[in-house]
């Protein structure tokens, strides 16, 4: 006898077909946003009540819900718009500043490196207005738990409205302290630091994270960026890496397709690290680029050595040249 009788592949199917209904229109409560046709983008949360002004007249979101993403709405005074569901850089754009965000282009590298998923925990320190926590939480939910730290209540304010306007808040913890007393999580798989000097917290870092867990962080200077290199020898981090972003677009004009004028260029240096064991021998694991650099400096501090000795000989008194074999 089959498992499943006909009338409950049935029970199935129109389940499945409620779904793709709630799933192909705009629902109460809905995150949305209106796509005017001169590439302004509004981010909205759909209420009964709800009304978004725009440039454009206003949107009464009882004229939304209901309709199927991707349609033409229009405003009480005639201008169109389209519907549409928003994108994570969509949503992150939106986003009420305190400070200025991680850019989406360093942000989705940065879950992608740090190897996030559904479940996973991580720390950040250094909130802001809460731009790469929103992307940490998109991509940990619904299992998963940001654990974030931010010292100025008033940011830490601006990042909770964020957050809470997003619908977020239930997959983030938000902390008002000082990351130099530890973190408020252990045992996480990653550690983002948003900080000015995040070499002063490796320990902490090392206490926080599981182990072979994944650090990241984010600087906008070559000096910054050195004094986080020594602090990695220092405390046991391997597998690094710097890196930086350049997002050039281009005209979508087929019959003009080239580069965008502009451009998003540096935008700050990515670095990247494991936390490895404390008794292993930083040397074997440093980048092959770096050891064949160190092995140069060695060679040649020997060879100044040898040269500087033959000097020091010769202003003694010493022969000239070294003895040779004689013939014979």
């Amino acid at each position: 006898m089959s498992e499943h009788s006909p009338s409950s592949e049935a029970g199935l199917v129109e389940v499945d077909l409620a779904r793709q209904q709630v799933r192909r229109h705009a629902q109460v409560g809905d995150l949305a946003m209106l796509f005017t046709s001169d590439y302004k983008r509004y981010v909205v949360r759909l209420h009964k009540e709800g009304v978004t002004h725009t440039h454009l007249g206003a949107y009464w979101h009882s004229a939304l819900i209901g309709r199927t993403w991707g349609a033409t709405v229009q405003s009480q005074i005639g201008h169109q718009a389209m519907l549409l569901q928003p994108s994570l850089t969509d949503v992150m754009k939106s986003l009420k500043r305190g400070t200025q965000i991680i850019y989406p282009k360093d942000a989705a590298y940065i879950v992608h490196r740090l190897s996030l998923h559904a479940g996973s925990r991580v720390i950040e320190a250094g909130t802001g207005s809460g731009g790469l926590t929103t992307a940490l939480a998109w991509a940990v939910m619904p299992s998963g738990m940001v654990f974030t730290h931010e010292v100025r209540p008033d940011i830490h304010q601006v990042a909770r409205d964020n957050l809470a306007r997003l619908g977020l808040l239930p997959f983030v913890k938000m902390f008002l302290a000082d990351i130099k007393d530890g973190f408020k999580a252990t045992d996480v798989d990653a550690v983002f630091l948003d900080v000015r000097e995040p070499w002063r917290y490796l320990p902490q870092v090392r206490v926080a994270l599981r182990p072979g867990g994944a650090f990241a962080s984010l600087l906008p200077t070559a000096n910054q960026v050195i004094e986080l290199l020594r602090g990695f020898d220092e405390h046991h981090f391997a597998d690094v890496s710097v890196e930086e972003l350049i997002l050039r677009r281009y005209k979508a004009t087929p019959d003009r397709f080239r580069p965008d004028d502009n451009l998003i260029g540096h935008t700050g240096y990515l670095i990247f690290a494991r936390c490895i064991d404390p008794g292993e021998d930083m040397t074997r694991w440093q980048r092959p680029e770096r050891q064949r650099y160190e092995a140069r400096m060695q060679a040649r501090a020997e060879i100044e050595a040898q040269a500087q000795r033959r000097t020091d000989e010769m202003a003694a008194g010493g022969k000239k040249y070294p003895k040779l074999p004689l013939p014979g």
